[in-house]
């Protein structure tokens, strides 16, 4: 699912990161990247997700896990990556969609090898939510440098 953060300012809507996260199915890693930027980021970067062959639901088990570290999955619904969505957006990020990815020259691409949590036991979920938290967290301090975090909803939980 798209999400977008209204902004007060056609000036802050073109200086606000936007990013897209992608990967095949849609239904585990690059949902769960768009969740932790979305609750990271407090408005200040816009998140999507998409697939390059997006599935019926997201990955139940990912939705668990996710919902027990208290983030809000309800909303979310496999999308197909459009060239628009990544001509739009500052940065995509891809996870393991390869070379299916529409190319748009201008966006910057990074590539994040992580495991696909479809499918996996609980502990597996987990430590694939904890290898992309450190990712968005640190994504977020370069896209948008002076932003303060909330602490990781790994210690919290």
């Amino acid at each position: 699912m798209t999400s977008t953060t209204p902004s007060a300012t056609s000036d802050a809507a073109d200086t606000t990161p936007q990013v897209v996260f992608a990967c095949v199915r849609n239904g585990g890693r690059s949902v769960i990247s768009r969740v932790l930027t979305e609750h990271y980021a407090g408005g200040r970067v816009v998140a999507h997700s998409a697939g390059t062959q997006p599935g019926d639901h997201i990955h139940p088990e990912v939705a668990a896990v996710l919902e027990k570290l208290g983030l809000d999955t309800s909303r979310e619904r496999p999308t197909l990556l459009t060239r628009e969505t990544v001509a739009a957006s500052t940065m995509a990020i891809t996870l393991g969609c390869g070379e299916e990815c529409p190319y748009v020259p201008g966006v910057r691409y990074v590539d994040w090898p992580v495991a696909d949590p479809g499918g996996q036991d609980e502990a597996t979920v987990r430590a694939i939510i904890a290898d992309l938290d450190g990712r968005v967290r640190d994504l977020l301090v370069e896209l948008v440098p002076d932003i303060e975090l909330p602490p990781s909803v790994l210690t919290e939980a």
